[in-house]
């Protein structure tokens, strides 16, 4: 019995000592929580009053999220009575081996920054970059996620999207579509010239200026080939890109105009 009363002795000043101290620090990230949310909300208020890019955004937001969230932990802590002294040099010393070892993850983090600064591209553009095209879905703390033209999520590191070669189709708004056209040799080229303009002119997703343009580009074993190239919004240009070959050969069908192609030799033989 005593031995059980020292057990029950020691649980009661446990709880006495301790228990304010756990419900406390729970209290503290409970709210504390709340109130990040809650300023969160009213950041992303504010930067859409303040009509900020929807990469800055998110890219600031996440980081005042975590970096709050760093400081709720360091709250929590502490009120169950661990020194933060000594808890923020065991940050730093973890800080540092944690370095060393996710020297990329830095790296990329740093790529972030810059693509945030330079703005070489922002969300809903087409870009190429690190051998992948797609439209800039997000751009997060460490990583740019994009979507392919297949649909498929490409999550490309910051790092190498700000070291690297990126294009962005999106920038100057207009795109050219390069497409080749071949006719047969008997062909009049003039007359070939129209009816591959009308085709590019008739289509309302084809812009005007810069205006489209048929030319002669190569005399080839074959065919006379056409450079066939209209211009149009980066969202239009698969559109334009079927739509261009499929009513160019419905128009020079229509027109009585060869598209050359391997004829099937026949051999007769005498009886």
């Amino acid at each position: 019995m005593e031995d059980a009363q020292v057990w029950i002795n020691k649980g009661i000043e446990f709880v006495t000592e301790y228990g304010p101290k756990v419900i406390g620090a729970i209290l503290i990230y409970i709210i504390g929580s709340w109130i990040i949310s809650k300023l969160i909300g009213v950041l992303r208020k504010g930067m859409l009053k303040k009509d900020y890019d929807e990469s800055l955004q998110k890219f600031l937001l996440n980081l005042v999220s975590w970096a709050l969230k760093i400081f709720l932990i360091i709250m929590v802590i502490s009120k169950l009575g661990v020194e933060t002294t000594s808890f923020a040099a065991i940050i730093a010393a973890a800080g540092l081996a944690i370095g060393l070892a996710l020297q990329g993850s830095l790296s990329n983090f740093a790529g972030g920054v810059l693509l945030i600064i330079f703005k070489p591209y922002k969300i809903g553009d087409l870009v190429e970059a690190q051998g992948t095209l797609g439209v800039v879905k997000e751009i997060e703390i460490f990583t740019t996620k994009l979507v392919t033209p297949d649909n498929k999520l490409a999550i490309v590191p910051n790092g190498a999207m700000a070291n690297g070669n990126i294009i962005n189709y999106t920038a100057e708004g207009k795109m050219r579509v390069d497409t080749v056209i071949g006719v047969g040799y008997d062909e009049d080229i003039k007359k070939t010239k129209e009816v591959l303009l009308e085709v590019l002119t008739s289509n309302p997703k084809v812009l005007k200026d810069p205006a489209p343009s048929v030319n002669v580009m190569e005399l080839a074993d074959s065919s006379v080939n056409f450079a066939v190239r209209p211009y149009c919004t980066p969202e239009h240009y698969w559109d334009v890109y079927f739509a261009t070959y499929e009513n160019c050969k419905i128009a020079l069908d229509k027109a009585g105009i060869e598209i050359p192609y391997p004829h099937a030799v026949e051999i007769h033989k005498e009886a």
